[in-house]
């Protein structure tokens, strides 16, 4: 029809992620990061093990200030005042000594069994800050999303469960920190090419 305009829409179903797996690494703060998603993080990074099929969620919190001159009735201007990265997840494998240092703020070195086999700590009610690096890898087919946190800290945690018929697990909220060059957040990503559209 004259006029009509044709409008053609590429969709390509590999551009589009499935957090089908991945996983979650720690670290000292100052530990060299990893460069790629494709690599398995070796020592000091530590994997946190098996994560709840709720997989990964990584959170934006913002706040922003708008500035509307007098006479006018939108802003011309908006101040970005509080942007905070968060990344949020559930370990299963609650008898790892380094989910067990995170849960606790405990060092490693307080949670080795004595000689009867048993592990004895304490929970302080005045614990200090605990702030480590963080590797969050996110896999679906060939596509693959990394994430370092050079210094990140578990801010949130729920309550832990014990019955018959649940997993027990940590859920936690890491809250991420600046580091030296002001980012709290990189990413190495490796993603399929995206299709070039041809016309017709």
């Amino acid at each position: 029809m004259s006029g009509d305009i044709m409008v053609n829409i590429t969709r390509a179903a590999d551009l589009a992620v499935v957090g089908a797996n991945g996983g979650v690494w720690v670290a000292a703060v100052g530990s060299t990061a990893p460069t790629s998603p494709l690599d398995q993080p070796v020592s000091p990074w530590e994997p946190l093990g098996a994560l709840s099929d709720d997989g990964l969620t990584y959170g934006f919190d913002e706040d922003s200030q708008e500035f509307t001159p007098w006479g006018l009735t939108s802003p011309f201007r908006t101040q970005i005042t509080k942007s905070v990265r968060t990344f949020g997840f559930t370990v299963w494998e609650t008898s790892r000594v380094v989910v067990e240092s995170l849960q606790y703020r405990l060092d490693a070195a307080d949670l080795v069994p004595d000689g009867e086999g048993l592990t004895r700590y304490a929970e302080t009610a005045s614990p200090s800050p605990d702030r480590r690096a963080f590797w969050f890898l996110v896999i679906d087919g060939d596509a693959y999303k990394g994430f370092y946190v050079p210094q990140g800290e578990i801010n949130d945690r729920s309550d832990v469960t014990y019955k018959q018929d649940e997993m027990s697990g940590y859920e936690w909220t890491i809250t991420t920190y600046p580091d030296e060059a002001g980012n709290t957040v990189y990413h190495v990503d490796k993603v399929p090419a995206t299709p070039v559209y041809s016309g017709s």
